[in-house]
């Protein structure tokens, strides 16, 4: 099993800027994938930014330019970092880790974007 910890969420005013982190831990071989999701109130649960093992990233077209995901192999760790926010960005969003096949979330943080 993996555990994934997000941590960073919070308040912030549009414009301003909030950086995620999500640690996994457990039993852990390879993670060749993580990355983030949100879901806002009333809608479903979309992909933010992906990052592999080897450091590709791919973005959702709403993150491009203004998000960026980085990774610590050696922590386990991915870091969202989220500058330019805008209200729409205001979901709670989903630490994800694929390993095996086998799709992990952790429990979510909420960032909230005031106009």
């Amino acid at each position: 099993q993996v555990q994934l910890v997000e941590s960073g969420g919070g308040l912030v005013q549009a414009g301003g800027s909030l950086r995620l982190s999500c640690a996994a831990s457990g039993t852990i071989f390879s993670l060749p994938v993580m990355g983030w999701y949100r879901q806002a109130p009333g809608s479903g649960r979309e992909f933010v930014a992906i990052i592999t093992s080897g450091g590709s990233t791919n973005y959702a077209d709403s993150a491009k330019g203004r998000f960026t995901l980085s990774r610590d192999n050696a922590k386990n760790t991915v870091y969202l970092q989220m500058n330019s926010l805008k209200p729409e960005d205001t979901a709670i969003y989903y630490c994800n880790a694929i390993q095996f096949g086998s799709n992990y979330w952790g429990q979510g943080t909420q960032v909230t974007v005031s106009s």
